[in-house]
C-alpha cells in the first residue's frame, strides 16, 4: 500500500509541461512525479534531470538506457522503477526477446559484448559500496567512448535517487507497465510487489 499517495496532475498546473515529457516517453504521468508536486521543485528538478539523461541528442540508444536503468533498479530491488525502464525500453524500440533476457543479459545471445560491459557497470556502479574498479573502467573506455559513459552514469545515478524514493513510498504501479514486466519477466519470478494494488 502506498505510503503517500499520488496527487492528481492539476494540483501543479505549472508542472504541466513537465508532465507532458513522461506523457511523451511512457504515455502517462508517473505516480512518483505526482506524489513529488507536493514539492513542486524537485518534481521540477527530476524532470529536467529526467529529460537531461535521457537527451535523445545522446549517443547511448534510448532503449538501452532504459535497460542501465533497469538493472540499477534490479540491484536496488525496486519494482516499481523495473517495471517502468521495461516499459521505457520497449517504447523505444527494443525487442521482447532482449527485454526477457535482461536478467540474463551476461549469457544471452541478445546482448552483445559492448552491451555486456556496459551493463556490468552498471550493477558494479549500482553496488553498495560502489564495485566498480579501474580494471572495469579500462575496459569498459575500450568500447565507450568518454561521453557515453557519461550519459550512462548519470541513468545509473539517477535511478539510485528513483529506487530510494519509489521504494521508500511504495509508490503504486500504473497498469502499463506493471502488465509489460509480467508478461516479460513473470515467469522468471517477477511481481510488483509493494507496489502492486
Amino acid at each position: 500500500m502506498a505510503r503517500l499517495q499520488p496527487l492528481p496532475p492539476e494540483t501543479t498546473p505549472e508542472l504541466q509541461p513537465h508532465f507532458d515529457f513522461f506523457l511523451g516517453t511512457l504515455g502517462f504521468t508517473p505516480n512518483s512525479v505526482l506524489t513529488m508536486q507536493r514539492r513542486p521543485k524537485l518534481a521540477q528538478a527530476l524532470a529536467v534531470m529526467n529529460a537531461a539523461v535521457m537527451d535523445p541528442a545522446g549517443d547511448v540508444d534510448l532503449g538501452f538506457r532504459r535497460l542501465i536503468g533497469h538493472v540499477v533498479s534490479q540491484v536496488s530491488g525496486c519494482r516499481y522503477c523495473q517495471a517502468h525502464t521495461l516499459l521505457g525500453a520497449k517504447n523505444f524500440g527494443v525487442s521482447d526477446a532482449k527485454l526477457a533476457d535482461i536478467w540474463q543479459y551476461a549469457s544471452s545471445p541478445h546482448y552483445n559484448e559492448r552491451e555486456r560491459l556496459a551493463l556490468d557497470f552498471a550493477l558494479a556502479a549500482a553496488a553498495q559500496p560502489n564495485a566498480v574498479t579501474d580494471e572495469q573502467f579500462a575496459t569498459l573506455q575500450r568500447h565507450w567512448s568518454e561521453g557515453e559513459i557519461v550519459e550512462m552514469l548519470g541513468v545509473i545515478a539517477m535511478f539510485a535517487f528513483l529506487n530510494r524514493w519509489n521504494d521508500t513510498l511504495a509508490t503504486p504501479l500504473e497498469a502499463a507497465p506493471q502488465q509489460l514486466a509480467q508478461q516479460a519477466l513473470g515467469d522468471q519470478g517477477w511481481t510488483p510487489g509493494k507496489h502492486g494494488g
